[in-house]
């Protein structure tokens, strides 16, 4: 395995993994066995980085979420996990009532929800502190100095450490890091978006934003990654629910543009002349670019995940990066 340090305050930061692992479907469509099959598997390749959230999964069963924070507090009791595994999970997105589909009415992020619902997180991982805690999604109806205040008052209460913001607008991470610098308390320092080899449309409308999909890695994104190096960049759902390989999991409407074909075939290209398989040499790419990324990876056997951790030790030669890095 190899590591990364993400965090910069001596307090605060932690050495991870470069491989995290998803743990959204645990305890709801993947049984308690074979997740806990994969927890220790990852564990014991050297994994140190899971990731999960207050609301998944709660559109399996209708309901509000918390099956995946149990499922992992549970594991973590019964293995004795120490402090050397970073658990990372968010909030705001949990829904208001049971539920399940998707819509606008969740928590959202003003200071009492953050209170709140950290704490009913961190119970049910439980552990002491939550290592890494995202604001899961944008509230644009809770003032931003409201939400900045609210995470730096748990991190001072020592129910988190270090502060995340998973599906945001660069403009709007910018601006609350901003307004936490100013105010002389923690701000996000990693951040989680959809980024892959494959690029999806971004101006498509999306549930929260009629200007696009606030989720994606967009140019604006990587151009703010590149001139704040501190800040490091999650990358969920990197291999697409396995769409590079399974004919049965079409790509969907965002990847239906003029750049999906040529990248699908430098990638295959590459795996063929690496040995590896396609989605090895995608995490591979995301792991070694000039901007590094944490690739978060889900699984439902331990097959799939010896299969992701194989990414680790493959490294693309300059010629295969710079082939892959070329297609528009």
């Amino acid at each position: 395995m190899k590591y990364r340090v993400i965090g910069s305050s001596p307090e605060t930061r932690r050495e991870v993994s470069v491989l995290s692992l998803g743990t959204m479907t645990f305890g709801t469509i993947v049984d308690e066995a074979t997740s806990f099959a994969l927890l220790d598997r990852f564990a014991e390749a050297g994994g140190t980085f899971i990731d999960t959230s207050n609301n998944y999964a709660f559109w399996v069963n209708g309901t509000q979420g918390g099956e995946s924070e149990e499922l992992v507090g549970r594991w973590q009791k019964s293995r004795g996990v120490g402090d050397g595994i970073t658990i990372a999970t968010k909030l705001g997105a949990r829904p208001n009532q049971a539920t399940t589909g998707f819509s606008r009415d969740v928590e959202g992020l003003s200071a009492k929800v953050i209170r709140e619902s950290s704490e009913r997180s961190r119970e049910r991982l439980g552990i002491e502190k939550i290592h890494l805690l995202y604001a899961h999604i944008m509230d644009e109806n809770t003032p931003l100095e409201e939400t900045v205040q609210g995470f730096a008052d748990v991190v001072a209460d020592g129910v988190a450490g270090l502060l995340g913001a998973s599906n945001h607008w660069a403009w709007r991470i910018e601006r609350a890091r901003t307004l936490a610098a100013a105010a002389g308390v923690p701000g996000y320092e990693v951040l989680q978006h959809h980024h892959s080899y494959l690029r999806q449309r971004t101006d498509v409308p999306s549930l929260r934003s009629p200007d696009g999909n606030q989720g994606l890695v967009s140019g604006d994104l990587l151009s703010y990654l590149r001139a704040n190096p501190e800040l490091t960049q999650v990358s969920y759902s990197p291999l697409i629910a396995g769409a590079y390989v399974r004919d049965d999991k079409p790509l969907g409407p965002g990847f239906e543009h003029a750049g999906t074909q040529p990248r699908l075939t430098a990638i295959r290209e590459v795996a063929a002349e690496t040995g590896a398989t396609v989605n090895q040499v995608v995490l591979s790419w995301l792991m070694g670019g000039d901007i590094p990324v944490l690739p978060l990876v889900g699984a439902s056997s331990v097959a799939q995940l010896d299969e992701n951790l194989g990414a680790v030790g493959l490294e693309l030669t300059t010629e295969q990066r710079a082939k892959l890095d070329s297609v528009n």
